[in-house]
Order: C-alpha cells, then sequence, then structure tokens
C-alpha cells in the first residue's frame, strides 16, 4: 500500500512539472506576435517606410547638388560632398526613425489597445518594450541599407564587408538609445501632440548641432563643443571614417573634439554608453506605468 502511494505521489510530482510553463519560451512568443502586429500595421501603411526612405535620399541628392562644385579637400580628405555627407544621411537616417519610435505605443495608449495588454495574462510586459524595440531597430537597418546603397550610386562609395558591420553595429547603438528615449516619453507624455513637439523641436536642431553636414572645422568656437557632446557626432564620424579609409582600428582618430582627440574606439564606447544610460533610465518610468 505504501509502495502504491510513493508511486502515486512519484507520479503526480512528474505532472507538476511537466505541467510547469516554459516562461523564456512564452516571452518570445508574445514578442514574436507583438512585433508582428506591428509589422502588419507596416505592411497596410507602408507609409512610414516610404517616407523615412524619401527624405533622407532627398537630403543626400538635394545637399550634394548644392556643393558639388567645392574645391576638393575643403571638407577634409573627402573626394567630393556626397561622400562627406553620407555618413550623416545615414546617421539622420537611423535617428530620425528611432526618434518615431514612441509613436505606435502612444497611439495604442490612446486608443485603448494598451490598456488591453496590460490587464491580457502576459509572463512579462516588457515584451511590449521589446517589440516595439526589434520593430524599429529592423525598420531602421532597411532605410539605412538603402540609403548605403543610393549613397554608393551617387559617389559616395562603399566600405568593405566588415565596415559595413561596423556600420550596422553603429547604426544599432544609436537605434537602441534613442529608442529608448522615445518608449519613455511615449509613457511620461499626456499625448501624440506632445510627443510630436519634442520630435520636431529636437530633431533638426540635433542635425545641425552635429558633423552631420560640415566638418567641426567649419563650426564656431561654441558649436564644436556643442556638437563633440551631441551622440549623434560619435555616430557619423566613425562611420565617414571607414567610407575614407580602407584600414581601421580602434585607435584611429575619427575626431578633433575641443576637449579631446576621439579614436575609433572611444566613439564606439561612447555609443555603447549612451544606449546602455538610455536604456536603464527608462527602467523606472516603465515599471511605474505598468504597475
Amino acid at each position: 500500500m505504501s509502495s502504491s502511494t510513493t508511486s502515486v505521489k512519484l507520479s503526480t510530482s512528474h505532472q507538476t512539472t511537466n505541467q510547469q510553463p516554459n516562461l523564456v519560451g512564452e516571452f518570445l512568443q508574445e514578442t514574436l506576435a507583438l512585433t508582428r502586429r506591428l509589422f502588419i500595421q507596416l505592411q497596410r501603411r507602408p507609409s512610414t517606410l516610404i517616407a523615412g526612405i524619401i527624405q533622407p535620399l532627398m537630403w543626400l541628392i538635394l545637399f550634394g547638388a548644392l556643393f558639388q562644385n567645392a574645391p576638393k579637400g575643403l571638407f577634409g580628405e573627402t573626394l567630393n560632398y556626397a561622400q562627406f555627407l553620407g555618413a550623416g544621411v545615414i546617421v539622420f537616417t537611423a535617428f530620425a526613425g528611432a526618434l518615431n519610435a514612441g509613436l505606435p505605443v502612444m497611439f495604442d495608449r490612446e486608443f485603448g489597445f494598451l490598456n488591453r495588454l496590460l490587464v491580457a495574462p502576459l509572463v512579462s510586459r516588457f515584451s511590449i518594450v521589446l517589440a516595439s524595440a526589434i520593430y524599429i531597430v529592423t525598420l531602421s537597418l532597411i532605410q539605412t541599407s538603402v540609403i548605403v546603397a543610393a549613397g554608393a550610386f551617387l559617389g559616395a562609395g562603399l566600405p568593405g564587408i566588415g565596415g559595413l558591420s561596423i556600420i550596422t553595429l553603429i547604426v544599432l547603438l544609436l537605434v537602441l538609445g534613442v529608442t529608448g528615449l522615445s518608449l519613455g516619453l511615449a509613457f511620461a507624455l499626456p499625448g501624440h501632440i506632445e510627443l510630436i513637439a519634442v520630435i520636431f523641436v529636437t530633431n533638426l536642431p540635433l542635425l545641425f548641432a552635429s558633423t552631420a553636414l560640415a566638418p567641426l572645422s567649419f563650426m564656431p568656437t561654441w558649436l564644436q563643443v556643442v556638437a563633440s557632446l551631441n551622440p549623434l557626432s560619435y555616430a557619423i564620424e566613425p562611420i565617414r571614417y571607414l567610407y575614407l579609409h580602407q584600414d581601421w582600428a580602434l585607435n584611429s582618430v575619427v575626431m578633433h573634439a575641443p576637449f579631446a582627440t576621439i579614436t575609433f574606439g572611444g566613439a564606439l564606447l561612447v555609443l555603447f554608453g549612451f544606449a546602455t544610460v538610455a536604456l536603464l533610465s527608462i527602467q523606472p518610468l516603465l515599471k511605474r506605468r505598468f504597475a
């Protein structure tokens, strides 16, 4: 009788163990489903992707034409302005796309869909944020690939396989950081009007206060300091260096800031720190909102 009871207990214990939920698998499934929803929305309204490609292409074509007769050497080692501008347009494309990352979440808030997700039996509500990040990163990489190809066609050249891999890493770090800030604003601001206002206010000023359109040597001293503190410059200059040099190393100098000489590895470290700080800084806000 005791042996039979023991067998029943072992069988029950075994069934309980088998019935324990696979939290990691369910979290990935939730994230995949939410990411697929965003891509379905994009498929139904592809204007976001198209506009995100057309705008930087116009910058590349119009500004390239505007300065096509500039003397050689005016913009450093570049052969033409298109080669100088290419890095700036690549970064601006990724930055602008990531800055809009909070809009889908904000619209979900306003239409009540986010409330449905928050009361749903999700394993982790952070799958909502992760899905948005995956969506924006994928979109940014697609747009960046088109700009790189267009830049090569317009005479900016094309880095090698290693250079393209580093460009992907740089874009990824920048997009993660800006996406984190945008998602934080989506949960902090009261509505999409305020979020769009912040996007408009920060978009072009950050572009012009960087080395996207002109080198540091062209700027007044105060603007050189501002551009040297701008994270966009730390993404632009390494990419520009890759376009101009076949050989590169982590100790290669990419920017002469007023306060320091920035190396390739130093720029990557700044971007990594920016992404880490941005993602960590929104954690308390997300926890409060999800609670």
